[in-house]
C-alpha cells in the first residue's frame, strides 16, 4: 500500500516562507533517505501550523511505524492545499496497518468517491477481505473459548465424579473390614461359646459319673469292673479250686470233712492247738 504525497511538497512551498524552504527542503530530503523520525522533526520546527505540516508529519510517523500518531495528524491535515483523495488513501492505510478494517474501508470509498484510483480499488478490496477473515477468526477464538469454558467445566464434574467414586470405594472398603472385623468377632464368640458348651457337657459328665459311682457304692457296686483278662484268671482259679475240692471230697470217700478256719487276709490253715475253734 503506497502513500500519496507526491503534490504535498509543492503545496508547501508555495504556501512557505523563505526562511522555512531550507527545512522543508531538508525534511523531505529526510523522508526520501528513509529517516522518517528525522522528517517528522525538521517538520515539527516550522513556526507556522498548516495541512501541509501535519499531513507531512503524518506520512512520517506512517513510515517511522508510528501508526497512532499518523492517523492523529492525518485527520488534522485535512484543509486547503492538501489533495483529499490522497489523504483519505493515506488515513486508509494507516487504519489498515492497526486492522482497524471498518475504518479504512469507509476511508477507500470516500477516497474513491473523488477519484478513481486502482491502489485504493485494491486496498479497498483487500481491507474487505481481511475484514472477512477477522470476523471468522473473532468467531473461530468466540467457539474456543466457549469450547475451552465447557471442557473446564466438563473435568470439574469429571473430577468431582472421581472424588465421589474414590469416597465411595473408601467406604465400600471400610464397610467390608468391618464386615469382615465383625464376622471374626461373631467366630471367636461361637468358638467361646462352643468352649463353655463343652465345659458344661463334661461338667454334666463328671456330675452324672459321680452320681453313679455314689449311687453305685450305695448299692455294694463300688468296685470298679474287672478286664476280661483279670476275670478269666479269676474264673480259672475258681475251677481249680473247685476241682481240688471233688478230688479230696473224692478222696474222703464219704467221710465228714473238718472246718477249718482261715486267717483274715491269708489263705493258710490254722494250727492246732491255738486257740481255734473248729465248727
Amino acid at each position: 500500500m503506497r502513500l500519496l504525497w507526491s503534490i504535498l511538497i509543492v503545496s508547501i512551498i508555495a504556501q512557505a516562507s523563505i526562511t522555512d524552504f531550507k527545512t522543508i527542503q531538508s525534511a523531505t530530503d529526510a523522508y526520501r533517505a528513509g529517516d522518517f523520525n528525522k522528517s517528522k522533526k525538521l517538520f515539527s520546527r516550522l513556526e507556522r501550523d498548516g495541512a501541509g505540516i501535519y499531513y507531512n508529519k503524518a506520512n512520517s510517523d506512517y513510515k517511522a511505524g508510528n501508526i497512532d500518531s499518523a492517523i492523529d495528524e492525518y485527520r488534522r491535515s485535512k484543509g486547503n492545499g492538501i489533495d483529499e483523495h490522497n489523504r483519505l488513501h493515506n488515513l486508509g492505510n494507516a487504519y489498515f496497518k492497526k486492522k482497524n478494517y471498518d475504518y479504512a474501508i469507509k476511508a477507500y470509498e470516500k477516497s474513491l468517491k473523488l477519484a478513481e484510483d486502482k491502489d485504493t480499488r485494491y486496498n479497498l478490496v483487500l481491507a474487505k477481505k481481511q475484514k472477512k477473515k477477522q470476523q471468522q477468526q473473532k468467531k473461530k477464538d468466540k467457539d474456543k473459548k466457549k469450547q475451552k469454558k465447557k471442557d473446564k467445566k466438563k473435568d470439574k464434574k469429571n473430577k468431582q465424579k472421581k472424588q465421589q467414586d474414590k469416597k465411595n470405594n473408601d467406604k465400600k472398603k471400610g464397610d467390608k473390614k468391618k464386615e469382615k472385623k465383625d464376622k471374626k468377632g461373631d467366630k471367636s464368640k461361637d468358638k467361646q461359646s462352643d468352649k463353655k458348651k463343652g465345659k458344661k457337657q463334661d461338667n454334666k459328665k463328671e456330675e452324672k459319673k459321680d452320681s453313679k459311682e455314689k449311687k453305685d457304692s450305695k448299692n455294694g457296686k463300688s468296685q470298679p469292673k474287672k478286664s476280661k483278662t483279670e476275670q478269666k484268671k479269676l474264673d480259672k482259679q475258681k475251677q481249680m479250686t473247685q476241682k481240688e475240692l471233688r478230688r479230696l471230697m473224692k478222696k474222703m470217700g464219704n467221710k465228714k470233712m473238718p472246718t477249718l478256719m482261715y486267717r483274715a487276709g491269708g489263705g493258710k490253715k490254722a494250727k492246732r492247738g491255738e486257740d481255734v475253734n473248729p465248727w
